[in-house]
């Protein structure tokens, strides 16, 4: 089967072919010829995977599913929540997607802080056969103090899920996505796929 990811972030993409396996022929948004820089406006992480994937869907016809995914700590109100890949630009700390000022800003704001819970959720909005859908996958855990690990990408070597022997950035991929939140949203989106294929 082939499905369109909205997505040009190489990262994700690896991921998502690697949870989904052979069954599926995943293509991103540059395969498709989608150059444009799609916006992720909404106030929610629904809104924004909705809205990535009805862009799609309006200008390709094609049927496709899209992500976004927020890290939420709970000693900063649910932040960076929605502004995750670009949490440094909104605290004035850098601009775009500057995954080393978001995690710097991340660090520095959390500096004294005790309460370090924190847990990433990702939503992903598939349309298929002309409905919408929606699957969640959510992994609990806490920021560490500083840096830990060389894998991954992103906040991983600063997030260390619960159960676990250090961070998303000390793992290898299969054991990340064995309970990652992106893997744990794919895994939702493959059963629904398998039951109506």
């Amino acid at each position: 089967m082939k499905l369109v990811f909205a997505t040009n972030n190489a990262h994700k993409l690896s991921e998502v072919r690697q949870i989904l396996g052979d069954s599926y022929d995943v293509v991103s948004l540059a395969d498709i010829g989608c150059t444009t820089d799609i916006p992720e406006t909404a106030p929610t992480l629904e809104g924004n995977a909705l809205q990535k994937a009805r862009y799609v869907k309006e200008h390709f016809g094609l049927d496709c599913f899209a992500d976004d995914t927020g890290l939420e700590v709970d000693a900063l109100n649910g932040a960076p929540g929605v502004f995750t890949a670009r949490y440094a630009e909104t605290e004035g700390w850098g601009r775009g997607h500057d995954t080393t000022a978001n995690v710097d800003c991340l660090l520095h704001n959390l500096e004294n802080k005790s309460d370090r819970k924190a847990r990433f959720r990702t939503v992903i909005a598939l349309i298929y056969n002309g409905e919408e859908h929606l699957f969640e996958g959510i992994v609990e855990g806490a920021i560490t103090n500083s840096r830990q690990g060389t894998d991954g990408f992103g906040y991983d070597p600063v997030f260390h899920p619960d159960g676990c022997d250090g961070t998303f950035a000390e793992m290898g991929p299969d054991a990340k996505n064995a309970i990652s939140h992106r893997g744990r949203a794919i895994r939702l989106l493959a059963e629904f796929l398998n039951k109506k294929a």
